[in-house]
């Protein structure tokens, strides 16, 4: 005989016997009943359950509690610990142990649900017998007689159906579940899985929505109100009816005395005590509507929706909530500003990556998020215009063969792309002839960039963009030096972090860390730098970004320290920026609108982007201190 056959008669001999266990404690109370019941009548009943019982070897079986994990609201918190909002499903819930619960909670809900569940053994045979008469006499169920064991079995397995079979299998699933199960480790369950109103499962969400503080911190007033919940929580609900959930506490109180558990006195001032009610929490708004959405992005690709909205995560950020507002406040008081100075822009979206750790510090996706929701820092791939020259120059820079001092022409060309041809222009028409590198990228000349591009090859800027964590689309086009393609916000603030750091980089990250409500870790994001690009070619860009600021188009970006960018400005103006960075910080600002319309002519990156920039490094910055850029005579040319 194979070891899973004998298993399997063992497990049916199990269930048979805790079938058999229920009908012989009904039958002998069903034999010694004061109403007079005859034997003959009893013997019939039980007989009756035993068939009953004994067509219940399909029930569920319990064993699968062992590895039981119910579900869990998941948190996210900012990088100093503070909650920033809660993701769950159907069930708002956390998990705690037995011995983090109230000592107090536990007997008022014993005194209403069960005050024999330390002595029985699954059913108790006085109460579900009384209940059993009643109900054969009314031929209906209007009595329970449940233990909390058998609520437990009831609200994990079974339909809310009133018939006599239902209540039969309640049974002998409750006594199988306490032949596995201390009395301990099912009140536990019992505690956490249980609802107790306004989508709150389990003790401890309850108590922090209606109290305002954990499942252990509850005083003898505040569990009686809880305990007196489980029957009807919405009936029962100080936020529904303080009066009448008071009235249920009374009843509690009431209970407890009677049973010894309290004297008259502790009943009395507690039910005199004043009540603090907290507030509803089971659908609480994000604080920070634009972050949370963008860690829920994040977990979703990583774990799936289910599992983050059951899996009880705790998420750090890598968020300061006071830096966050910050940022949004900027955006939103610049945006203003903008407008008032004539131009017809719709959205300012914000991206701030610390260069040191990858760690994605501010994300504004938009100057307001109750109107639009739509987080363009992370979603919308916007064309970031001379902004992507940066990526040419560093992979020039990075051959050997070109340095800040290389001499380019800005001279007339055209060049065959797909069924025509391309001639780039550069904006405000003209050209300048022989200019060294510097000058082309300080003064954002168009055509010496499409030069380069076309000399270094279009596939190896590509390839730097992707060393660079940009993940977007794009193709080997003429025009690609010209950022003739879509990039978000937080990709080229990403990219422009590892020019900050002189070419380490990490993965651009929202989260620090996940783990599970019990503290295992089920994500690690911390840095792991490594370095990517040459230093020679990286510090040799950031020199020359640094005189984009310093006396090229990005004047209006000067912040009193070393700091290195570039302004960006698409044809008929449609999108301008400007994405600069210090040792400690890069940032990108967009300026632009949904529907794509030109937002007014003239305007450039350098004229309303980088005195943005310029606004949120300030306040970003204020008690960094002041840091240099490598010079690129420490390094090796390649």
């Amino acid at each position: 005989m194979s070891s899973s056959t004998v298993q399997q008669k063992q497990d049916t001999k199990s269930g048979s016997s805790s079938a058999l266990q229920f009908v012989q404690g009904v039958a002998q109370v069903a034999g010694g009943t004061i109403l007079g019941i005859t034997m003959l009548t009893s013997s019939v009943v039980a007989g009756g359950l035993v068939g009953l019982a004994t067509s219940f070897r399909n029930l569920p079986d319990v064993r699968v509690l062992r590895g039981y994990v119910p579900s869990e609201t998941t948190y996210i918190y900012d990088i100093k610990g503070k909650e920033l909002a809660s993701l769950h499903g159907e069930a708002n819930r956390e998990v705690v142990k037995l011995d983090q619960i109230s000592p107090i909670l536990k007997r008022a809900v014993l005194a209403m649900e069960d005050s024999h569940f330390y002595v029985h053994h699954g059913i108790n045979p006085n109460s579900v017998g009384r209940a059993l008469l009643i109900n054969w006499e009314k031929n209906t169920v209007v009595e329970g007689g449940s233990t909390l064991t058998m609520q437990l079995v009831k609200n994990l397995f079974l339909k809310p159906e009133r018939k006599f079979s239902r209540k039969i299998a309640e049974a002998v699933m409750a006594i199988r579940l306490e032949q596995i199960f201390t009395k301990d480790q099912i009140l536990e369950m019992y505690l956490n899985q249980i609802y107790w109103g306004h989508n709150n499962y389990g003790v401890q969400t309850a108590a922090e929505s209606y109290f305002s503080k954990s499942a252990d911190k509850l005083n003898l007033a505040e569990s009686a109100m809880l305990a007196g919940l489980i029957q009807s929580p919405e009936e029962y609900s100080p936020f529904v009816n303080l009066k009448v959930a008071k009235e249920r506490q009374a009843v509690v109180l009431k209970r407890m005395e009677d049973l010894g558990w309290i004297t008259a006195a502790e009943a009395e001032a507690a039910r005199k005590q004043k009540m603090n009610i907290g507030k509803l929490t089971s659908w609480r708004t994000s604080k920070l509507p634009y972050i949370t959405e963008a860690v829920v992005s994040e977990l979703n690709e990583r774990f799936g929706r289910d599992a983050v909205l059951k899996g009880g995560m705790r998420v750090q950020t890598t968020i300061d909530t006071n830096f966050q507002e910050m940022a949004e406040e900027t955006v939103t008081r610049s945006h203003a500003n903008v407008q008032y100075r004539g131009l017809n822009a719709g959205q300012v979206a914000l991206a701030a990556v610390d260069p040191r750790t990858h760690f994605v510090k501010a994300l504004v996706g938009g100057v307001s998020y109750k109107r639009s929701q739509f987080n363009r820092a992370s979603q919308s791939r916007r064309q970031p215009g001379s902004a992507f020259k940066p990526f040419v120059y560093y992979t020039a820079f990075a051959t050997g063969k070109y340095g800040p001092s290389s001499t380019i022409m800005d001279s007339p060309v055209s060049y065959r792309d797909g069924s025509g041809w391309y001639s780039p222009r550069n904006y405000g028409g003209g050209y300048s002839g022989a200019v060294t590198v510097r000058t082309a990228l300080s003064q954002s000349l168009n055509v010496p960039a499409v030069k380069i591009g076309r000399a270094v090859g279009l596939d190896k800027v590509i390839e730097t963009c992707r060393t660079l964590g940009i993940k977007s689309p794009m193709e080997p086009v003429t025009s690609l030096p010209l950022g003739a393609i879509g990039l978000t916000p937080l990709e080229m603030a990403g990219a422009y972090a590892t020019f900050a750091s002189n070419g380490w980089y990490s993965d651009t990250t929202i989260i620090v860390r996940v783990t599970d409500s019990t503290g295992n870790v089920l994500l690690d994001n911390t840095p792991k730098p490594r370095l990517v690009l040459d230093p020679w070619a990286t510090a040799s860009l950031t020199n020359v970004l640094q005189g984009v600021i310093n006396g090229g188009t990005g004047k209006a970006a000067q912040i009193g320290r070393p700091a290195a960018g570039k302004t960006g400005t698409t044809s008929s103006e449609r999108d301008v920026w400007f994405v600069g960075y210090t040792p400690q910080l890069a940032a990108a600002v967009w300026i632009g609108n949904d529907n794509n319309r030109p937002i007014g002519g003239g305007a450039t990156g350098g004229q309303y982007a980088a005195p943005i920039w310029r606004n949120f490094m300030l306040k970003a910055l204020k008690n960094e201190p002041v840091q240099n850029f490598p010079s690129p005579s420490k390094f090796n040319h390649p």
